[in-house]
């Protein structure tokens, strides 16, 4: 059910959709994931003694972890906005990655909640990659 271009290539419509179950599912798994991030932000934003302690012990300090903080918030308000939560995926990536390396250099037997939450916003990211990737051309414009 593809359409064909003038140079005969087929066109990205209906046979690139994802099957509605896989929607539905990539959307909850989003809506989790944005509430792992606000979670996880309050803490920081609200200057935690617990929060504070660790990110003094990172030498991050209070600003380092009121900006981890509010990028985590972005994070999870932008994963459930349609258009930016691919990106917003991509973004969470990053934190992720630096997330899961502190955890396994500092608490390694702590470390399976954000190695998980790494995979959880890597298969969202994968899956939005086109949204991404329409984001950004479309910002080119």
């Amino acid at each position: 059910m593809t359409a064909t271009t003038r140079t005969g290539t087929a066109s990205t419509t209906s046979a690139t959709r994802r099957p509605r179950a896989a929607t539905v599912g990539l959307w909850v798994l989003q809506v989790l994931l944005a509430g792992v991030f606000v979670m996880a932000a309050l803490p920081k934003v609200n200057a935690d003694p617990v929060a504070v302690a660790g990110f003094d012990l990172l030498g991050l300090g209070t600003v380092g972890m009121v900006v981890v903080g509010w990028l985590e918030l972005a994070g999870a308000v932008a994963l459930l906005v349609p258009r930016l939560c691919g990106l917003a995926a991509v973004c969470q990536v990053a934190l992720m990655v630096g997330a899961t390396a502190v955890t396994v250099v500092l608490m390694p037997a702590m470390v399976a909640f954000p190695a998980l939450t790494l995979v959880a916003v890597c298969v969202v990211a994968w899956a939005r990659r086109r949204d991404t990737a329409a984001l950004l051309r479309g910002l080119h414009r």
